[in-house]
């Protein structure tokens, strides 16, 4: 706090003495176009501050400066700026010229970079700047609702990576991204500080992804971390300290409420009223487990430059709790990078990423929200947490043994470190040829303990009412290491000759992985429990040795892969992209073990045709295509060979008195197994209008993914079979709109909006009716994937009358209160049959929206996200395996004809009631404020005499509201690709509220 003050009361001086700059020297002129004609709005800026002025609507403007060593600075949206240094002269006239910079961006593609003109796909870069000061240890997060086509589905769990999809779930399998780290293909990037990356494109087309080969169906996000400016040395520290809090708290009953529903229950059941004697506690244990959670990012960075030699290194740290108390996370980065310019035409570098995180011991709201809230905290005269109800006692604990009574019995620690070195010439005038050699090696430890755990418990005959819960300790430990070793050798040839521009990409890449894992564990000895220390929870150190156990597990791939491109475009008009990579994987044998991928896009610049230029609304307009085949091995590990199926029980053979145990393979393998593979296609255009003020991008996508490795049953008494079975489509549009506008020299804004439709569908799966089931989702063919399957509810029961009139019921007993379920068959009665889809995981649309606005030093950017038209299957509170507390929507229940129409009767001996339909659906739909932030940037000539380049205070909401009708604690939720969007008690998504100081030396 005390830290808080002294940085808000700087602010404050600084922004006093900011007030006292003068000027006195006029200086007037007018600003024309290409075309001679004057132009509006214009900035005209003293450079090194944030003193100007506009353009009048003729193009005229005068301003003030300090001497006659100003520099004047000439700059508007689509106009490539210009300075101008005063010297001695009162008057100056400027000509500016359309900007093609934006249009012209270099942008991260595979294996290299290249102008956003030139290319024919759909690349989407978000600078690093517009993420650095959100709070989020993942990068990913910051994504949200950004980028068209990118679904990024966050979790309220500090450290836990989002769920990441683009362009929809491509398969039963896997639908994560790859991610490119500074070149190193790789699964994840929770090693990274986002303070540390300078920019993040997200890749969605086949144009761009087929050179990617195997990883790149699911779309790409490749990062580029930070290096330092030529000519320049800069220290940077940034800080964010802040708190979170859980947003939005479960409607559940109080302990009237639920004595009220629970005696009704009994009734219905027609079981003795129960005694409360003992229970006589109105406990909310939400408000018992949750807390205000803490949060701070403190980021150093130092960078300098020479002609010769560019370093940066970077240093991150984050300690983060958790909103149920005794949760957090600690992690600590390290980024530097080196290169080094040995002439003009050989260069090498460096460039190394290492993390060490302590994640915390994770904790649920299982408990909380299914505890009855008759039951005390704790008993007065013990001092034990007090134990619930014998109704269910035996399957809920009291939330605080969990939040409590465990806490810090766990360390568990990662370790990481990804790095690189390279080597580049330049030769022949056009050719260029880079060797990388990249290693991403992770080593992860664990201990756990289990601790003697004893409550209060008041039923318990005697004086002493301690019952112990967990009546032996244990210790487990497990460690793992993975390694990644990849080598890149590429061959360039880049050459602009008469009305042509060629770029050509050959070479060859390796890629190795391999993982390995052991645990083991120990129970205590008959004399003594293992003492609740650190430094006795190993395995060989404690416990009885007889009950040792252990396990193990590893593996290893490798894939060679050849891979080619050409960028090519024509008086910078025609633009023709291809690709194509060959890749070949120790994981199959035969025909499969080698795959063929690539793609072809095409692009038309008609902003560039002489026909076109005539006209003056549209600035830049191209029209876009591409059709690739792109290939996934993202898969699931039991099939990490799927040519090699591991053994597994069978059938018992007998010999004379022996019996002897049979083993035969897990599954039979089709000979000509290989990854799945995607038929991808896009078209589109890109579009500048309104003196480019105005962009616009639509794109509409159709992705085919066939092949999909499926496991078919097989007959009876034979092993399932692994095959390439199956298809999956995904099509839709997505359409992406800016709008940016500098009103005054003070005062300009921006507002940003993508919205994204999504189709999936299952086209075949395996043979004809073949069903994936988990739960209530179920995969089939022509259905969306992991689509929730169950009975419509058309109503309830409201009397006997009812139940005669109605549909008879085949799949159990109704009775007046009971819901009644839809005949969707039309056959006449309730069956199996009449199950259907009943919700769909998957919305039909996404969309974002960005707006931004600065006014002299200020600045401020409100974000927002939401998606529509999906559904949530609500399972925390389907079960019938204990009683738990009501949701508070359950005192609309029937307890007579008319008096509920959805609500059931309470009776969990009614099985009816409790199968899977859509009475656990919920509207997943929802809009969140995502991030709200104000910043101030102290002026530059204020600075100086304080030796500073740079200046930023800011604070910063996240989360700040979401408008849903779910009922849980957030109504975003991840999962499987074949079971997501189920509710079994997800971890809230907090509020979070933040403030931060940015600070160049």
């Amino acid at each position: 706090m005390k830290a808080i003050l002294q940085s808000v009361c700087l602010t404050l001086l600084l922004m006093l003495s900011a007030l006292a700059q003068g000027q006195d020297i006029s200086v007037s002129g007018k600003v024309t176009g290409a075309d001679g004609s004057g132009l509006p709005g214009v900035n005209v800026l003293l450079k090194g501050t944030t003193l100007g002025v506009p353009t009048d609507v003729e193009g005229n403007y005068t301003i003030s400066v300090p001497s006659e060593n100003s520099t004047l600075v000439f700059s508007m949206i689509g106009m490539t700026p210009k300075e101008m240094v005063v010297g001695n002269k009162t008057s100056i006239d400027i000509t500016l010229e359309d900007d093609v910079r934006a249009l012209n961006e270099v942008v991260v593609i595979g294996y290299g970079t290249a102008s956003k003109r030139d290319l024919t796909g759909s690349i989407v870069t978000v600078k690093g700047s517009e993420i650095a000061d959100k709070p989020n240890v993942n990068p990913v997060s910051a994504l949200q609702g950004r980028v068209a086509g990118l679904s990024v589905v966050n979790s309220g769990r500090p450290g836990e990576s989002p769920d990441v999809r683009i362009r929809g779930t491509n398969s039963i399998n896997g639908a994560s991204p790859v991610y490119i780290v500074d070149g190193i293909l790789n699964d994840n990037i929770n090693f990274l500080n986002p303070a540390d990356i300078e920019s993040i494109e997200v890749l969605k087309d086949p144009s761009s992804l087929a050179i990617f080969g195997v990883r790149g169906a699911n779309g790409a996000i490749a990062i580029t971390t930070k290096k330092a400016a030529a000519g320049q040395l800069n220290v940077n520290f940034n800080t964010t300290v802040g708190f979170k809090q859980v947003q939005k708290k479960m409607d559940l009953a109080n302990a009237d409420q639920f004595k009220e529903l629970y005696n009704e229950q009994l009734a219905n059941q027609g079981a003795a009223p129960y005694n409360y004697t003992n229970w006589t506690g109105n406990t909310d244990w939400q408000d018992q487990i949750f807390q205000k959670g803490v949060l701070n990012y403190d980021n150093l960075s130092v960078s300098g430059a020479t002609e010769k030699n560019k370093f940066y290194m970077g240093l991150g740290y984050v300690t983060e709790e958790g909103i149920i108390k005794n949760e957090q996370y600690q992690k600590i980065t390290v980024n530097l990078n080196d290169e080094l310019n040995v002439t003009k035409s050989l260069k090498f570098g460096v460039n190394f990423n290492a993390y060490k995180a302590n994640l915390p011991v994770n904790k649920g709201v299982g408990a909380a929200i299914r505890a009855v809230p008759i039951a005390p905290v704790r008993d007065e005269a013990s001092g034990l947490y007090h134990t619930l109800p014998d109704f269910q006692r035996a399957q809920v604990y009291n939330p605080l043994v969990d939040v409590d009574l465990q806490k810090n019995t766990a360390i568990n620690r990662e370790y990481r470190g990804v790095g690189s070195i390279f080597g580049q010439v330049f030769f022949l005038k056009d050719f260029n040829f880079k060797a990388t050699l990249y290693a991403d090696y992770g080593f992860n430890t664990g201990r756990s303990y289990q601790p003697l755990i004893t409550v209060f418990n008041p039923e318990i005959v005697g004086d002493d009412k301690r019952d112990n819960l967990v009546r032996q300790t244990s210790v487990n430990q497990n460690q793992n290491i993975f390694t990644k070793l990849q080598q890149d050798y590429l061959l360039t040839y880049a050459k602009k000759f008469g009305g042509h521009d060629v770029t050509v990409l050959g070479g060859v890449t390796t890629y190795y992985r391999s993982f390995e894992n052991t645990s083991s564990s120990v129970q205590q000895g008959s004399s003594f429990p293992i003492p609740n220390n650190p430094q006795y929870w190993y395995v060989d150190n404690v416990g009885d040795p007889s009950s040792k156990r252990g396990s193990g597990s590893a593996w290893e791939s490798a894939t060679l892969s050849y891979l080619g491109r050409v960028l090519y475009n024509y008086n910078g008009k025609y633009l023709l992209n291809a690709s194509f990579r060959r890749d070949g994987s120790s994981a199959f044998t035969g025909a499969g073990r080698w795959q063929n991928f690539g793609a072809i896009g095409a692009g038309w610049l008609v902003s560039e045709e002489d026909f076109f230029k005539s006209q003056s609304v549209i600035d830049y307009l191209k029209i876009k295509g591409s059709w690739g085949i792109l290939g996934s091995q993202n898969i699931d590990d039991r099939y990490r060979y799927p040519a090699y199926p591991t053994l597994t029980a069978a059938n018992s053979g007998v010999f004379g008195d022996n019996v002897v145990a049979a083993l035969q393979n897990e599954y039979l393998y089709d000979p000509n197994l290989h990854w799945e593979n995607i038929r991808a296609f896009e078209a589109g255009f890109e579009l500048y209008t309104l003196k480019n003020r105005l962009f616009l991008e639509a794109n509409y996508y159709n992705k085919l993914t066939n092949d999909i490795l499926a496991l078919i049953p097989g007959a009876a008494g034979t092993a399932p079979g692994l095959t390439n079975a199956g298809q999956i489509s995904n099509q839709g549009i997505e359409l992406t709109a800016t709008w940016n506008q500098d009103v005054t020299s003070d005062f300009s804004y921006s507002i940003n909006g993508n919205f994204t439709t999504l189709n999936n569908q299952v086209k075949q799966l395996a043979t004809q009716g073949f069903a994936i089931i988990n739960g209530a989702s179920r995969t089939t063919e022509g259905f969306p994937i992991g689509y929730f399957y169950g009975y419509k509810v058309a109503g309830v029961y409201q009397n006997d009358i009812d139940v005669v009139k109605s549909a008879p019921s085949s799949i159990g007993d109704v009775a007046p209160g009971d819901l009644k379920y839809a005949d969707t068959n039309g056959d006449g009665f309730i069956t199996e049959a009449d199950r259907t889809i009943i919700g769909n995981p998957t919305p039909d649309f996404t969309y974002g929206i960005n707006l931004t606005a600065n006014y002299k030093g200020f600045d401020i950017g409100i974000q927002g996200t939401g998606v529509y038209g999906n559904e949530i299957f609500r399972d925390w509170n389907r079960g019938t395996f204990a009683q738990f507390n009501y949701q508070t929507s359950r005192l609309d229940r029937w307890n007579g004809a008319g008096t509920s129409n959805w609500e059931p009767v309470l009776n969990t001996g009614r099985s009816n009631n409790y199968l899977i339909s859509s009475y656990w659906i919920e509207d997943g739909s929802y809009f969140r404020i995502r991030n709200v932030q104000l910043g101030y940037n102290f002026r530059k000539e204020l600075l100086t005499r304080i030796k500073l380049k740079s200046l930023r205070v800011f604070v910063n909401a996240q989360n700040l509201a979401t408008f849903t009708n779910s009922s849980g604690f957030t109504p975003e939720i991840g999962g499987s690709t074949i079971s997501f969007g189920v509710d079994n008690g997800t971890y809230p998504l907090p509020a979070i509220y933040t403030f931060g100081l940015n600070v160049n030396f």
